[in-house]
């Protein structure tokens, strides 16, 4: 069984959904950390599909978050967590590939769909929650790259592999007796 090899509490693929879930929350929380701190320590400021793909890995975030502490032990919940999981995923594949699309083929005049700026212009919200949404950036630039990769790239990278993991935690199969032997 899992617990009584050595070697599965070393690998994550054997944890409990809840340590599979918690792990992919502090996946989540730790791109948004290094988004923010790309945004005010090197000044590299977001365009509208980047605040949309960090919009995305916090739903994700949080999903897998509520799915830990929710921790259900009915493989159907846990199916509905990894599906949610998926769906946020999804969306965020979405905004990612489409922004690595625009910086492939960067189009004639800078522009990235309707400017978030006007949105968060027409609507009062908190001075902090605003500086962190402001969305500057031009979505064609590439001002980031790590091994050829560019920042929503990567992002899609992770948004994948967040997906695959949601559904490996939510749709393995469980050792069903209540005490190891």
């Amino acid at each position: 069984s899992a617990g009584s090899h050595p070697g599965a509490r070393m690998n994550p693929f054997r944890w409990s959904f809840r340590s599979q879930f918690l792990l992919g929350f502090v996946a989540c929380a730790s791109l948004i950390g290094y988004a923010l701190y790309v945004q005010f320590a090197q000044q590299l400021m977001p365009c509208p599909f980047c605040i949309f793909q960090r919009i995305c890995f916090a739903v994700l975030g949080l999903v897998f978050l509520f799915g830990a502490l929710h921790s259900p032990r009915a493989a159907g919940t846990r199916k509905a967590w990894g599906l949610a999981g998926l769906a946020a995923a999804a969306a965020g594949m979405g905004y990612a590939g489409r922004h690595a699309w625009v910086q492939l083929h960067p189009p004639e005049l800078p522009s990235c769909g309707p400017g978030l700026n006007f949105m968060i212009e027409q609507h009062s919200w908190l001075g902090a929650a605003r500086q962190v949404l402001m969305a500057t950036g031009d979505c064609s630039n590439i001002d980031w790259q790590f091994l050829g990769l560019t920042m929503p790239m990567w992002s899609l990278v992770w948004f994948i592999g967040l997906a695959i993991w949601a559904l490996q935690a939510a749709f393995r199969r469980r050792n069903t007796h209540r005490f190891h032997r």
